[in-house]
């Protein structure tokens, strides 16, 4: 009797870490993905239907035992890399990566060019 009290005690247990863990994963997913309905808001703030939808999608998903990366790749396949706030960089992303990296350098350059014609003058 007392195994079995022991037993269900330690799956009891088990089963709501799980459930937890799964709930945290979700919850990051659901913070990278955007609402196409609101345009501003996360998927994880968003009270839309399409949010919800999406929601119970990444859900099914999870409980599949799919990872985040393939997760992403499905959604983005169905809506688009749009409905990401961290696209990948590939090609058509190689801009947004790159523009905060170039205009700092740019930034960078003309600031030393004052400097140095101010020191000139």
């Amino acid at each position: 009797m007392k195994i079995n009290l022991l037993l269900f005690i330690l799956i009891f247990n088990f089963k709501f870490l799980y459930a937890k863990d799964l709930s945290q994963e979700a919850n990051s997913i659901f913070k990278n993905l955007r609402c196409l309905v609101c345009q501003g808001q996360s998927i994880a703030d968003s009270n839309s239907d399409f949010a919800q939808t999406i929601k119970i999608v990444v859900k099914d998903k999870i409980s599949e035992g799919k990872s985040e990366k393939e997760i992403y790749q499905f959604l983005t396949e169905k809506y688009g890399e749009w409905i990401l706030y961290n696209p990948p960089f590939n090609i058509t992303t190689s801009f947004l990566w790159l523009l905060p990296y170039l205009a700092f350098i740019f930034g960078g350059i003309l600031i030393f060019l004052l400097i140095k014609k101010r020191n000139n003058s």
